[in-house]
């Protein structure tokens, strides 16, 4: 049975203010300046929803995507404003460079190639920045080999030992992403990102990678997207036995509203059947950016 608890709500944050800029393919979602974000984060506390995941999109990318791990960054501003003035809300923040790197890689680069350590040394310093500013969970996006590990050791060495961290242990390469790198303004600029993401039609590989990120420290676990992979929701919660997440993605999202859209579909049956099923495969915790009008069902079907 479905329940506002079960909902996180994924926002983007751009820079300015007074912002609230709706995203073309994905109608209903926004992009918001930290001061709506702040209004919108309030409005979803009281609806019940306990968590947010907040994207930054900052006004300033470089090689190395300085923003990210800058005290004066987008999401460090936005976590502590959040915080401040909403309670009872968890605020986690993606940790990934992707969105703040002037090539939209997710890391630092060498000729075309993405160099592993270099990057999971600054993914550290983002984390702790994030910790610093307030952030209740830090959801390591990226991929790279170790760094769940080493993002537990900086978060536990800087004095945030009960910060947990949500690792998107299972990404796999998908066509499902297409809307958020609109919103999130992430494409690459060259190449894709099949390289540190994985085969569809890989199940085995998604087991071993969630035993991975667990033995590094992983506090839950997160599979993505979330409709076409229920499989392998069920089977990495049985052999994990952690808390799950799942993401339903922004292509899952943009599919129904359109077809809702069109009144090819009924648009409220299918997203409560489509999170039905993620929650039912074996999810706790579902990323959706259905959460608002989701619980507007629930509400009234109580």
């Amino acid at each position: 049975e479905l329940n506002a608890r079960d909902f996180i709500y994924p926002l983007f944050v751009v820079p300015g203010q007074n912002v609230r800029e709706e995203i073309r393919s994905m109608p209903g979602v926004f992009r918001f300046s930290i001061d709506n974000l702040v209004k919108e984060c309030r409005e979803v506390a009281e609806m019940g929803i306990p968590a947010v995941i907040l994207f930054g999109i900052p006004e300033h990318k470089d090689e190395v995507g300085s923003d990210a791990y800058s005290d004066e960054g987008i999401i460090q501003r936005a976590v502590r404003a959040v915080k401040a003035e909403v309670q009872n809300l968890l605020v986690m923040t993606d940790v990934c460079l992707c969105e703040y790197t002037s090539h939209g890689h997710c890391g630092v680069l060498n000729g075309e190639e993405i160099l592993n350590d270099e990057t999971v040394e600054l993914l550290v310093k983002e984390a702790v920045s994030h910790a610093k500013a307030g952030a209740d969970v830090i959801a390591p996006s990226d991929m790279m080999d170790g760094r769940v590990a080493a993002i537990r050791k900086g978060l536990d060495e800087n004095g945030f030992r009960n910060i947990p961290v949500l690792s998107y242990a299972v990404k796999y390469a998908s066509g499902f992403y297409g809307p958020f790198r609109d919103a999130a303004d992430s494409a690459p600029a060259f190449g894709d990102r099949r390289s540190h993401q994985m085969d569809p039609a890989n199940g085995d590989e998604a087991i071993r990678e969630a035993l991975s990120d667990v033995e590094e420290g992983a506090d839950i676990i997160m599979v993505k997207p979330a409709g076409a992979y229920l499989d392998i929701i069920r089977r990495v919660k049985e052999a994990t036995g952690m808390p799950m997440a799942a993401y339903q993605v922004s292509g899952e999202y943009a599919m129904i509203k359109a077809a809702g859209r069109n009144d090819w579909i009924d648009e409220e049956r299918v997203m409560m059947e489509s999170l039905v099923a993620i929650k039912r495969a074996g999810a706790d915790m579902i990323l959706t950016y259905f959460a608002k009008d989701a619980s507007r069902v629930l509400d009234r079907q109580q």
